[in-house]
Parts: structure tokens; C-alpha cells; sequence
């Protein structure tokens, strides 16, 4: 290992800067569109700043930290500014992926392994990228997983009273060599280091403990092998998808596709949704593979289908997964403790655990809420209806993850995708569940929108209300605004969604979205659940039509909002 101790030690810098009051994060750290970073005077320096200011002094003398992000426009630029600061602030050593690159699961496994203080992640998840795009800074804490909101509170109130900040703006540090540099800094008795690594090796290492490799391998290859494509939508997973799947487990070169890092995406949205992913879609209904997936961005999210287009809904892939647990190693070796689920996610997750008798937990959207729960080992699975799923092997939700899940089981159950999902439903019923999406929405015409339903929906003359559709009549049952108490340390997340239950077990949800870079998104949730199997072939819309009917009508969104329709419906 070679290294570069400087001649004469690395000036350290005082800067003066001023506060912006705009630098709250949200879910899922701080995003705003890349322009907000690339030209406001300081605005990444101020955020940093915050974030490294937010670590108690003496634990951050000398500690580790994690640098990756999914190679977006800018990312580049704000990792070495991050490695300058870092030395700065007196962060002790870095440990950054190759060439800056390294997927949100892998910064969570990385954290863990080497026991960092932290990790900062340059993403913005399934946004686009570019200099027209969306950019992301994401602090993650000790356990691997998001930032609880103590600490965005602190990192916030910080960067609304920062008067500078320190940097060495003579370090320089090259993210495509592999290993150890160290550089000699200014009044600091410590040389910095900072380690370049293969996250790609790390994470493979991490998995083959998890399932078992020579039964996918066996499913992959050989004379009736399933035929599989996986797109990783130029994003971060590229590199991981070709290493693990083909590489290591057998599938051919050409399964792989879109597996090229790019720092706009192709241009596309590197999101894993039907339609986002219409290539993967098109491909999948020729036939000719049995399973397709999609990875988004930073590799966090996934999409399943199986042949001929087959479209796993994300709260059935996480009920699929949790009924099939017994298949991976891992879970046969520690055990099914409980599982938890966002709570407008489908309740097809609290079906499959009455049925395994372990507990059920419905939390607030936002990975950071399972960490808990995880943490005090009362949670081995979770998922979003955001198209993620994770289980406590790391603190974040994970695509490949899911992927490899997905193959265990079918290479266990010796189905196709669609049977393993039909015989789901035949043995616990169907949950279909649609998402309405209206995005840019004006904040305050959003923000009152809101309100007035909750006072409408709180109101005691609505627990009795009922609504005649067509020939079906839905009672209410119970409806309020969502709140969660953490059952691990007591905090309480309030306004956490409006949500209307009816007697039937129907549910339509109301929700603010939080990780917009402008205006406020509304998304609107309907679910309904189908013992039936002769109905369980239904369109989706047509099952849900009278719920969104409903939804339409006493949020009166169209009217407040300016808008014909939605933005999106997945």
C-alpha cells in the first residue's frame, strides 16, 4: 500500500459563511434541485458543516466515517469537499467506495462491519439526476439506518445559526485507486486517512452469509434454468448486479441490463415502477424470461415481475417474502421475530404474521422507524409499499436483497413467480391496493386541503357516516390521524397520514409526501381486501373505483388543487 504523506502538512480553514433556513431534512435527507447546491454560495459547505457539527465533539475526534452515494451529477464535486471538511472537523478516517460510487445497502453493511459514527450518502434516491435534476445528501447514523429525527432536529437547528465553517482546501485525494491515503494535516497530531474499498466485494461477502448461494446458482444455470433480466436503470447498481448475479451466481452477461452508472440516469427517472420501468415491462411480456426486476437509483428500491409481465405489487412482495422465510438460511438460523410494515402499506403483511403468530408493527413511512424496532430485536422484516424491503441484516431497505429473496424462493417452491403469488392469495386473500400521486402541488393549497379533511374525518358525526357506491356500501369504522409511539424508546410521531377505515377492512389513507425538491406532493391510498378466489382476477381500479370515488369526493382534491387528475398511479 502506498503512501502519500505530504512534504509539508495541509493548511486547515476558518471560513465565514451565513446561514440558510431552508435546510431541513426530510424522510430521507436533505434533497433540493442540484442547481440549490451547484450555485448557492455555501450551500453544500453549510450543510456538511451541520451534519459533522451535529456529532458530539469528543466522539468525533478521530472517529470513522462512511462516504458513498449513487454516482449522480455533483457527487463528485461534493465528495471531495465532504473528504475536506471531514479532515477539517477532525473526522479521523474515511472509508469511501470506489470512485465515490456505493449503494445505500452497502453504506448500511459498511457502517455496521467497521462500526463507523456515521455514514454520508450523495443520493436522491429514485429522483432524476443531471444538472436539471434532484441532488441528496443523506446522514446515516451507528446502526447503518437513517437519521432518527433528534438528529435531523440538530443537524436543522444547527445550520439555521452557522457562522462557519472548516476545510482543508488543499487536499486532494484520488477515488479511483483502491487502498490507503494518508495525508499529514495542520496542528493535528494524527495523520488523516481515508481508504478507497471495493463495496461491491463487501457487499457480496455480506450476502453469501445470508442465502444460499449454490441453490440460486442451481436455479440460474442448468438445463431448465430460469431465465432472468434485471434492470439497474443506470443507477448505483450496475456494478453490484453483474458481480453478484452473473459473476457469482451464473446468470448470463445479457440478464443484466442498464448497468452502467450514469450521472443523469440516461435521462430516465431510476425508478423501479411500472411506469418508470416500461422497458423492463415490454421485455417481460414477450415470455421469455420468468423473472424481471428493477433496482432504482441508489439501490434501495426493487420492482419484481414474473413472466410475461406478471406485476408483483411491493405489499405483496414483502407478504410473499415473510410467508417464505423458511427458504433463506439466514431466517432458519435466527429466527422470525416480528415484522413491520408503513402504514399505508397493504395489510396483507399483518395477514401472513397472525397466521406465523409473531407480532405486527404498523410505523410511520420512513426506513428510520424499523431501525428501532430492529435494534431491540423485535423486527426481522419490513416493508413500504414504496417498492422497498429489508430485514435486520442492515438498517436500510435493500433491492438486491429482495431480488435474491425472490429467487430463493422460487428456486425452494420450484413455482413461477405468478404461482407463488395466486397460491398467497388462495390461502389469505387478496389485497388490492393503488396509490394516486398529485405532485408540485402549491404547499399551502396542499397544506389546508389536509386540515380541512382531518376536521372532517375527526369530526363525531363521521364515525356513523356511510357511502353508497353503485350497489355497495362502506361503513366507517374507525378515522383519525395516524400517530406512532415507539414501543422501543416512547417518542411519538404524530400527523403521520389521515387514514379512514371501514368495517369491511377497506382503508383509504391521506398523506403529505416528504422527500420532494419542489412543491408538496398529496398521494391518496385505497386498499380492499378479497377473500374470494374466484375475485381474486380483478382490475385492480375496478376493485378499487368506488373506494377512490369516495377518496375523491370528500377531500375534494381536484377543486383544491387546480388538478383534472393525478400525477401518477401506481
Amino acid at each position: 500500500i502506498r503512501k502519500t504523506m505530504e512534504v509539508s502538512p495541509i493548511p486547515v480553514v476558518t471560513v465565514q459563511t451565513v446561514p440558510y433556513d431552508d435546510q431541513r431534512p426530510g424522510t430521507n435527507g436533505l434533497r433540493k434541485k442540484t442547481v440549490v447546491f451547484e450555485s448557492k454560495r455555501n450551500y453544500l459547505q453549510n450543510f456538511i458543516q451541520s451534519v459533522l457539527s451535529s456529532i458530539d465533539l469528543r466522539d468525533r475526534q478521530g472517529c470513522t466515517m462512511v462516504v458513498g452515494g449513487d454516482g449522480r451529477y455533483f457527487s463528485r464535486t461534493a465528495t471531495e469537499v465532504i473528504v475536506q471538511m471531514a479532515a477539517a472537523n477532525g473526522i479521523g478516517r474515511l472509508v469511501i467506495g470506489h470512485n465515490g460510487i456505493m449503494s445505500t445497502p452497502a453504506a448500511s453493511c459498511i457502517i455496521r462491519k467497521i462500526k463507523a459514527i456515521g455514514g454520508i450518502i450523495l443520493t436522491a434516491s429514485r429522483n432524476p439526476g443531471g444538472p436539471g435534476g434532484d441532488f441528496g445528501i443523506k446522514f446515516n447514523v451507528a446502526n447503518g439506518g437513517p437519521s432518527p429525527e433528534s438528529v435531523t432536529d440538530k443537524i436543522y437547528q444547527i445550520s439555521k445559526t452557522l457562522e462557519e465553517y472548516a476545510i482543508c482546501p488543499d487536499l486532494r485525494i484520488d477515488l479511483a485507486r483502491l487502498g490507503r491515503q494518508d495525508f499529514d494535516l495542520e496542528n493535528k497530531f494524527k495523520p488523516f486517512r481515508v481508504e478507497i474499498v471495493d463495496s461491491v466485494e463487501i457487499y457480496l461477502n455480506m450476502l453469501r452469509s445470508i442465502f444460499d448461494f449454490s441453490a440460486i446458482k442451481g436455479l440460474l444455470t442448468g438445463p431448465d434454468q430460469l431465465k432472468i433480466r434485471i434492470d439497474a436503470m443506470n443507477g448505483v447498481m450496475g456494478p453490484y448486479v453483474r458481480r453478484i448475479l452473473c459473476d457469482e451466481l451464473g446468470a448470463p452477461a445479457n440478464s443484466a441490463v442498464s448497468c452502467v452508472p450514469l450521472e443523469d440516469f440516461g435521462g430516465q427517472y431510476p425508478d423501479p415502477s411500472l411506469p418508470y420501468a416500461a422497458s423492463l415491462v415490454e421485455a417481460m411480456k414477450g415470455g421469455e424470461f420468468g423473472l424481471g426486476a428493477a433496482l432504482d437509483g441508489d439501490g434501495d428500491r426493487y420492482m419484481i415481475l414474473g413472466q410475461n409481465g406478471f406485476f408483483v405489487n411491493p405489499s405483496d412482495s414483502v407478504a410473499v417474502i415473510a410467508a417464505n422465510l423458511s427458504c433463506i438460511p439466514y431466517f432458519r438460523q435466527m429466527g422470525v421475530r416480528g415484522f413491520a410494515r408503513s402504514m399505508p402499506t397493504s395489510t396483507a403483511l399483518d395477514r401472513v404474521a397472525k397466521a406465523m403468530k409473531v407480532a405486527l408493527y404498523e410505523t410511520p413511512t420512513g426506513w428510520k422507524f424499523f431501525g428501532n424496532l430492529m435494534d431491540s430485536g423485535r423486527c426481522s422484516l419490513g416493508g413500504e409499499e414504496s417498492f422497498g424491503t429489508g430485514s435486520d441484516h442492515i438498517r436500510e431497505k435493500d433491492g438486491l436483497w429482495a431480488v435474491l429473496a425472490w429467487l430463493s424462493i422460487v428456486a425452494a417452491r420450484k413455482q413461477s413467480v405468478e404461482e407463488i403469488v395466486r397460491e398467497h392469495w388462495t390461502k389469505l386473500g387478496r389485497n388490492y391496493i393503488c396509490r394516486f400521486d398529485y405532485e408540485g402541488v402549491d404547499p399551502r393549497a396542499a397544506h389546508y386541503m389536509i386540515r380541512d379533511l382531518e376536521a372532517v374525518i375527526t369530526d363525531k358525526a363521521f364515525a356513523s357516516q356511510k357511502f353508497a357506491v353503485g350497489s355497495h356500501v362502506y361503513s366507517v369504522e374507525k378515522a383519525d390521524s395516524f400517530e406512532y409511539t415507539d414501543p422501543v424508546d416512547g417518542t411519538v410521531a404524530r400527523n403521520q397520514g389521515l387514514r379512514i377505515i371501514f368495517t369491511d377492512g377497506s382503508r383509504i389513507i391521506f398523506r403529505l409526501g416528504g422527500t420532494g425538491s419542489s412543491g408538496a406532493t398529496i398521494r391518496i391510498y385505497a386498499e380492499s381486501y378479497e377473500q374470494d378466489p374466484e375475485k381474486h382476477n380483478r382490475e385492480t381500479q375496478a376493485v378499487l373505483g368506488p373506494l377512490i370515488a369516495i377518496a375523491l369526493k370528500i377531500s375534494d382534491i381536484h377543486e383544491r388543487t387546480g388538478r383534472r387528475g393525478p400525477t401518477v398511479i401506481t
